[in-house]
């Protein structure tokens, strides 16, 4: 398991179109560009070492899934992809795996559907998943996971979940705090402390909120195995070779 830290580029896919939603609502979409294979080709040309991907098409609808271009951005990469989007089933886990994918990203299935997906992990090794986990937190700092693009609570803390799937070996989480996401206001400094120094045995990536290299800077120290950027880089807020330039010197 790398211990070191790292930028992880993301890039979110709609009918093999490079886009943003604002804050989950597919309504509210950007379109930045249509070659995500040069778009990550560019992220590793300039230090990247793992990539992100999420296919906003399969997580809407199952049967579109982007598999077979996700498989074609995978191959010409030459560099490891996690890939995520609406993981519901095994075969979907299956798919991506054969595909290449580095790590499989699962979200609210995971909360939903604990024991399957505890299944999984004792099936294809812990070191495949991601635990995609979007917290919202109340006045009392209550840490309680949303489910379903976040259109509802699903009533179970970031610690109660973790801590069951740490029984089958969980190593990755990106945690996000959804008021943040795709925001460009900053990260939940005090979310990522609390979290990496109470379990200190996983991997968390960091994933919401990055608008500027100080909001990167500001994770430093807080224990993080990842920082996923996404839209700040669309946007030319910065490069990834800043980015990372300014993870290493702190």
């Amino acid at each position: 398991m790398q211990k070191k830290s790292i930028i992880i580029p993301a890039l979110d896919l709609i009918d093999g179109h490079v886009v943003r939603l604002h804050q989950g609502d597919y309504a509210k979409q950007t379109t930045y560009c249509d070659n995500p294979i040069e778009q990550f080709a560019d992220y590793v040309r300039q230090g990247a070492e793992q990539l992100h991907l999420v296919d906003l098409t399969g997580a809407k609808d199952p049967n579109k899934r982007q598999t077979e271009l996700i498989g074609k951005i995978i191959a010409t990469t030459n560099c490891p992809v996690q890939v995520g989007g609406g993981i519901r089933t095994e075969q979907d886990v299956a798919d991506l795996l054969v595909v290449g994918a580095n790590r499989v990203v699962i979200g609210s299935t995971a909360v939903k559907q604990p024991e399957m997906v505890k299944g999984w992990f004792k099936k294809y090794g812990a070191e495949k998943f991601v635990l995609a986990l979007d917290v919202n937190i109340d006045a009392e700092g209550k840490k309680i996971i949303a489910i379903s693009g976040w259109q509802e609570a699903s009533g179970v803390s970031l610690e109660a979940l973790i801590e069951d799937y740490q029984a089958v070996g969980l190593q990755h989480v990106l945690c996000t705090d959804i008021s943040r996401d795709g925001t460009l206001a900053g990260s939940n400094v005090d979310l990522y402390k609390e979290i990496c120094a109470k379990y200190p045995e996983i991997q968390f990536q960091s994933s919401g909120g990055i608008g500027s290299l100080a909001d990167i800077a500001a994770l430093k120290g807080t224990g993080v195995a990842g920082v996923i950027v996404g839209r700040a880089l669309l946007e030319g807020k910065f490069n990834v070779a800043e980015a990372i330039k300014c993870w290493q010197n702190g």
